[in-house]
């Protein structure tokens, strides 16, 4: 027989970008909770980003920023605002982390380790005693009157509140494995249906593929419609593989022809004195993609809180939600912002800072 579930002010669940962030803003305003995550470690996919450097925001404004987004924008707008990109890297500065900004204003820790991000987060949640259980899959959440239940294989805990902050499906090796959204349709909300993000392109072009390995820094594409409009054109990297299409400037058209749903489209890349299009490419599956698009719809979710509009005390941070950026840590920045925002709305009251504030340098 099982004991009776533990009371907690708030159950995260989720250890990811999103769920550390919440964590960290729920220590420095002294909010109890407890941090579920179903891998062994922290942030496993925050250690994959950037090819393992994780570049965690941008240094630009908070418009500039809006404007790069695209459809999720305005839904954001408040929680960039309150949790611009410079605020997150004045956060990262307190704790000691040293950070390199690149020419395109693209951060990054400047040691080139995600896992200096990672181990920030860390220190914060062994030094504010935050208990976090790893290894750890919550296989349900029930609520019963004004509490929920979250329930793992081994015993229940009790939550005021509840925050899902478990991803998307992108990369399932990492723990996202669409557990957020399969909760939250269970508790009456609706799905938008899963589609890959910022992903590389198939052909089987010898034009591309006899280049497989290649970079080309200097590349360009270009998103066309049938009758000859541009309809995105964006300058940066493009990497022949050996099925076809990667790097930035491909990654960000792909995610492009997604948003818009696009189904008749011409892709022309640009790369090495090379001018070539390709009519309807296919993009690869979503469980290589940077990011998943789709996720929990905004409509139903309070954008000034982070909050359910079907089920109080239950919140969202992050890519479990249907929203998404481009390239360049744009996608961190909106886990980091949204899991501020739930936190702040829980404790009735936004934080001084991202981060707890500290005294010296951690490193």
């Amino acid at each position: 027989m099982r004991d009776e579930p533990k009371r907690v002010k708030l159950a995260i669940i989720g250890a990811g970008a999103a769920g550390m962030f919440a964590a960290a803003a729920a220590a420095e305003r002294k909010l109890p909770c407890v941090l579920f995550e179903r891998k062994a470690r922290l942030g496993s996919k925050v250690l994959m980003t950037a090819n393992g450097r994780c570049n965690f925001t941008k240094d630009i404004s908070p418009d500039d920023f809006l404007a790069d987004l695209g459809p999720c924008a305005s839904w954001v707008s408040q929680a960039i605002r309150e949790c611009p990109p410079r605020r997150i890297i004045q956060g990262f500065r307190s704790l000691g982390v040293p950070l390199r900004r690149m020419a395109d204003s693209r951060m990054f820790p400047a040691d080139g380790k995600a896992a200096t991000i990672v181990h920030a987060f860390g220190d914060i949640l062994r030094e504010a005693n935050i208990p976090i259980i790893t290894n750890c899959a919550v296989r349900g959440i029930k609520k019963i009157g004004s509490s929920f239940i979250v329930e793992n294989d081994a015993f229940g805990i009790s939550a005021e509140n509840v925050l899902i902050a478990t991803g998307g499906v992108s990369y399932p090796k990492t723990g996202s494995v669409g557990d957020g959204q399969k909760f939250a349709k269970e508790l009456g909300h609706k799905i938008v249906p899963f589609r890959p993000g910022l992903i590389g392109m198939e052909t089987s072009d010898r034009r591309i593929t006899s280049l497989a390995g290649r970079r080309f820094e200097d590349g360009r594409a270009k998103v066309i419609a049938p009758n000859g409009k541009t309809l995105y054109d964006y300058r940066g990297e493009i990497d022949c593989e050996s099925f076809g299409l990667s790097g930035a400037a491909i990654y960000n058209s792909q995610r492009y022809i997604m948003n818009a749903n696009l189904k008749d489209f011409i892709l022309e890349v640009w790369f090495a004195h090379e001018r070539l299009q390709f009519r309807n490419l296919r993009s690869r599956p979503v469980k290589e993609a940077i990011v998943t698009l789709g996720g929990v719809s905004l409509e139903d979710v309070d954008s000034a809180t982070m909050q359910s509009r079907k089920i109080p005390g239950l919140y969202f941070a992050g890519e479990v939600l249907d929203i998404d950026g481009p390239t360049g840590g744009y996608n961190l920045t909106l886990a980091f912002a949204t899991a501020r925002k739930a936190v702040s709305a829980i404790c009735g009251r936004s934080p001084k800072s991202p981060f707890i504030a500290q005294k010296g340098n951690r490193r």
